[in-house]
C-alpha cells in the first residue's frame, strides 16, 4: 500500500448533495451503505475521509452509516482513542479521529499502517493531521454548513478508483439520496 497525501482529486467523479436535515444525512449514509455492503463481504477495502468544521456532521454521518452496516450498540466517537472498531459480520469497520493527532510516531506506534493495511472500512475524520500518512481515500466526503439554516448541510463527494467510483454511481441511481428535500448531482 502507498502513503500519500490526500488532497481533493480533480480527475475525480464527483456529486453534490443537500441535506435539509438529520434524516437526508441518514438517507445518504445509509445508500452509501448498501453500495459499500458487497464488497466489504467479499474481503474488500474501502478509505473514506471526511471533512468539514467542528459540527457539520462528520460523526453523524458515521453513526448512520455504521448503523446502516449492521453496528448495534453504542458508536462511540473516537476523538481521545483516536480509532474505535467495529466487528461486523465479513468484515470490521474502522473509524479514526485525528483531531488530535500531533505526532507521526504515534502513527507507527499504534499500529495504525497495518490496520489501514487490512481489509475493511476505514472512515477518517480529520484526514488533514495526518497527511502524508494516509492511503489515497476512494471516497471523499465534504461537509459544510449552511450559513442560513441549523440543519442544512451541503455535501460534496468525490470518488477515485474502482471502489469508490462503483458506490458514488451506485449512489446517484438510488433513490434515497435524491430524497433529501433538494439533493443533486453534479
Amino acid at each position: 500500500m502507498t502513503i500519500l497525501a490526500s488532497p481533493n482529486p480533480k480527475d475525480a467523479q464527483h456529486a453534490r448533495f443537500v441535506w435539509r436535515d438529520e434524516q437526508g444525512c441518514a438517507r445518504t449514509a445509509g445508500a452509501l451503505a448498501q453500495a459499500l455492503s458487497l464488497g466489504l463481504h467479499q474481503g474488500g477495502s474501502a478509505v473514506i475521509e471526511l471533512r468539514g468544521t467542528l459540527g457539520a456532521g462528520k460523526t453523524t454521518f458515521t453513526r448512520h452509516l455504521l448503523r446502516a452496516l449492521g453496528v448495534e450498540g453504542r458508536i462511540k466517537s473516537p476523538s481521545y482513542a483516536v480509532v474505535e472498531s467495529y466487528e461486523l459480520p465479513g468484515f470490521t469497520a474502522q473509524h479514526f479521529d485525528f483531531y488530535r493527532f500531533n505526532d507521526p510516531q504515534e502513527w507507527e506506534d499504534a499500529g495504525f499502517r497495518d490496520l489501514f493495511a487490512a481489509p475493511g472500512l476505514k472512515i477518517v475524520e480529520w484526514p488533514e493531521k495526518a497527511a502524508g500518512l494516509l492511503p489515497a481515500p476512494d471516497l471523499y466526503i465534504d461537509i459544510d454548513m449552511s450559513a442560513t439554516s441549523d440543519t442544512e448541510r451541503t455535501v460534496q463527494m468525490a470518488a477515485r478508483g474502482e471502489t469508490g467510483r462503483a458506490a458514488l454511481t451506485a449512489m446517484q441511481a438510488s433513490p434515497s439520496p435524491a430524497e433529501t428535500g433538494g439533493s443533486s448531482h453534479d
